[in-house]
């Protein structure tokens, strides 16, 4: 079984989707902690206004794939959905 990696960054257009991400990211953090195949998890501001460095590891594919359904269908996956990612993901 290979860890699958996602690094980038969630980019925020204005101080209302800082201000979304601000309010939902704690329970999203909690959440995806809690997941069984989560190896690691951080989000942190960057220096540029608005932009979050994204920082996920996964024991696995599967546990990657549950992760990203798990997003999805949640209230942090619908209040994000049209923020711009710039992400990479690598070990699937």
């Amino acid at each position: 079984m290979n860890n699958v990696f996602l690094t980038g960054q969630l980019i925020c257009r204005d101080k209302e989707e800082v201000a979304i991400v601000v309010q939902h990211l704690p329970l999203h953090i909690e959440l995806t902690l809690a997941e069984e195949g989560c190896v690691s998890f951080e989000v942190r501001p960057t220096r540029r206004p608005g932009e979050w460095q994204v920082e996920e590891k996964f024991r696995d594919a599967d546990a990657f794939r549950a992760h990203q359904k798990r997003v999805t269908e949640s209230e942090w996956g619908r209040v994000t959905a049209g923020m711009k990612r710039s992400y990479t993901v690598e070990g699937m």
